[in-house]
């Protein structure tokens, strides 16, 4: 079972990437979304059997590599850890397939998309069922090639090329210092095994070694390492650039992507290793402040933004923040939980990004949209939906709420249960991100669905340009996308509903301990999720700022719509550092980009222009080549030329030797006898 449900979608993948143009992109379509749902289904199973019923294993597929001491076998670990995350990859991927026929029905190139989803979907499931460093990495960078391959799919387009290698150039930054963990971990403890590294990591503990010319903690140095290669996977602060600019990508790939996939690889690798984590509180600390600084950084980049998928995209990596807060907090429960529940309304959220964006004709900006509730209502409803789950709407004392209300309110009374600096600093800033997160969500909702009408205007923007397509559109023609795109829509809306109160009692409630049962999720005598009793005003705190968040939206989208293009015709400095994601873009440009360019630009016209082209191609090769093409003249093929060159030959020796040429070679011809 659990090989069918990692290898079908390679088999998807296999079957529409070498069959695709034989079998025809309608087969594709439905042959890799079939697989994929049986994968999703089997899915559901496997997370009944294993984190339910407890019977966790591991199922030895090959002998990968043995070299000397090191062995990596080809394995499938399943624990209720893996069971988590098989049910949201394959349940959002394959409702993403399904998405995608509608989506995707005028892309002339559609099997080979079909074929890259399901490759990405195979190295995410490869990825969380590995049961070794080694085999981890293998789905780790098989997820980074899919996802330059989704992002950039539309390569005729230069900026979808562009984001593609951004994305692929800053996560091998982060995979670098995730490599050197990796190979830290194999030097320290001699074996990449899951099990024996964190059977042995205790040992460890306290002990230095020397990296980098200094001495320092194993494990903290180790847990770093590895956590660069999180914030590049999952969009932290200072590596989160790739995250907004792969909207470039088609809609279905931003919700598999932000939602199940690649983005939840850094957090399930934190918990993967909280064995490790645990006896590095340093590296942990180093966590829940890079998490707690992307959740407000996050926040507050998606207030004033323009793109309908933009502010979805920051959304995402404010609530990667709130994650990382959790495991930086040990409340791993609290991390998978809402890495669980993030999966259902971030994947609604963009799908019915995608619905809207379909039905205005592939306009994406939200200065020209309003009014669009009479036209799209379910797509309308949709959006409500995840915007409810997203900005945790529910009731404090009854424990009644969207998904988010559970698991997102877990993860701010664990911060402030927490009783660290760090933690208080974590607290006060998720508290301020969820105030933040409320007034984007309801502003992005406002625009879209509710004033007047915008889309037959003429572009009266504020000199900034996002991916408004600059044709007007009548209201009459905005219509409902087909039914293929409602279903998934209606299927993510259940779960972005009632999924936090369906589990929230096994994630991190009092069934927490049977549920992570013979996982490394979480370690024994640290709180699942932050359940311990809060003051009422920290259990409020949630609340109220989504109330307020919700306040101020409205009065500025619905009661005075007029004051928005006001502040930002007079634009400002705040408004300026916002809207231009604190100008991190401009300063690694500054900083990398440019003296790249200047550097490569040098090299090119000076080392290999001057120098190498120089001396070599432009140099000695072309006067030789000069030379024999002047010599290559002579070699005319004529007879009678050949017999004038002798003849002149001829006459020039007979006249050396009439002028006493004939005595200096007999005096040379005596010379060398006596010297022999």
């Amino acid at each position: 079972m659990y090989t069918a449900i990692v290898f079908l979608p390679l088999l998807g993948f296999l079957i529409a990437g070498l069959l695709g143009r034989i079998i025809g992109a309608r087969s594709s379509e439905i042959v890799t979304t079939g697989l994929l749902f049986v994968s999703a289904v089997l899915s559901c199973y496997a997370f009944y059997d294993v984190a339910i019923l407890g019977h966790a294993q591991i199922v030895r597929l090959a002998e990968w590599i043995v070299s000397g001491t090191f062995e990596a076998d080809w394995t499938i670990r399943v624990d209720a850890l893996t069971a988590v995350m098989l049910v949201v990859v394959t349940g959002v991927s394959s409702l993403v397939h399904l998405y995608s026929v509608g989506y995707m029905a005028e892309d002339p190139s559609r099997q080979r998309f079909f074929a890259f989803l399901s490759l990405f979907t195979f190295a995410m499931l490869m990825l969380v069922t590995a049961n070794n460093f080694l085999q981890l990495f293998f789905g780790w960078e098989g997820v980074g090639l899919s996802s330059y391959l989704l992002i950039g799919f539309w390569y005729t387009r230069p900026s979808a090329v562009a984001a593609a290698i951004k994305a692929f150039v800053v996560n091998r930054i982060g995979d670098f210092g995730f490599a050197l963990g990796i190979f830290g971990v194999f030097f320290i403890f001699h074996t990449l095994d899951f099990d024996n590294v964190f059977a042995a990591a205790p040992a460890m503990a306290g002990k230095t070694f020397l990296f980098a010319g200094h001495q320092v903690d194993i494990l903290t140095t180790l847990c770093l390492l590895l956590f660069v290669g999180a914030m590049g996977k999952s969009a932290q602060i200072g590596l989160h650039t790739w995250l907004p600019d792969a909207m470039e990508g088609p809609t279905p790939v931003s919700a598999l992507i932000h939602a199940a996939t690649m983005v939840t690889a850094g957090v399930f690798l934190v918990c993967r290793c909280s064995p490790m984590f645990e006896l590095a509180p340093n590296a942990l600390a180093f966590v829940t402040f890079i998490g707690a600084t992307t959740a407000f950084f996050a926040a507050s980049v998606g207030l004033f933004q323009n793109d309908i998928k933009r502010v979805i995209a920051y959304s995402t990596c404010s609530q990667l923040g709130y994650m990382f807060v959790a495991a930086g907090v040990s409340a791993y429960g609290g991390a998978m939980f809402h890495l669980f529940t993030h999966a259902f309304f971030k994947a609604l959220l963009f799908l019915s990004a995608g619905a809207v964006i379909v039905a205005m004709h592939h306009e994406q900006d939200m200065r020209k949209m309003g009014g669009l509730w009479k036209q799209i209502p379910f797509t309308g409803t949709m959006m409500l939906i995840g915007n409810l789950a997203l900005t945790g709407v529910g009731i404090p004392l009854l424990g009644i709420g969207a998904a988010g209300f559970y698991s997102k309110d877990a993860i701010i009374n664990a911060a402030y249960v927490a009783g660290t600096p760090v933690g208080t600093y974590a607290f006060t800033l998720v508290l301020i991100a969820a105030l933040m997160t409320s007034f984007y969500s309801w502003r992005q909702f406002l625009m879209t669905f509710f004033g007047p009408y915008r889309g037959a205007q003429a572009d009266a923007h504020d000199g900034h340009d996002d991916h408004g397509h600059g044709h007007a559109i009548a209201l009459s023609d905005v219509h409902e996308a087909p039914l293929t795109m409602l279903i998934p829509l209606a299927v993510l809306a259940v779960g972005a509903l009632f999924a936090g109160a369906l589990f929230d009692g096994i994630f991190i409630g009092d069934g927490a301990k049977t549920f992570w049962h013979g996982t490394v999720a979480v370690v024994a005598g640290h709180s699942a999720g932050g359940l311990e009793s809060v003051p009422m005003w920290v259990e409020f705190g949630p609340f109220v700022a989504t109330i307020l968040g919700f306040a101020i939206a409205f009065y500025y989208y619905v009661l005075h719509p007029e004051i928005p293009p006001q502040m930002a015709a007079r634009g400002g400095l705040l408004y300026e550092f916002l809207y231009n994601k604190w100008y991190f873009d401009e300063l690694y440009d500054f900083l990398f980009v440019q003296p790249t360019l200047k550097l490569g630009r040098f090299l090119w016209k000076f080392g290999d222009g001057k120098i190498i082209d120089g001396l070599g191609p432009d140099g000695i090769a072309a006067r030789v080549t000069d030379a024999t093409r002047e010599a290559v003249k002579l070699q005319s093929g004529y007879v009678y030329q050949y017999a004038f060159a002798m003849l002149l030959g001829v006459v020039t020796l007979a006249t050396w030797f009439m002028l006493g040429g004939s005595v200096t070679f007999m005096a040379w011809v005596a010379q060398l006898r006596m010297a022999l």
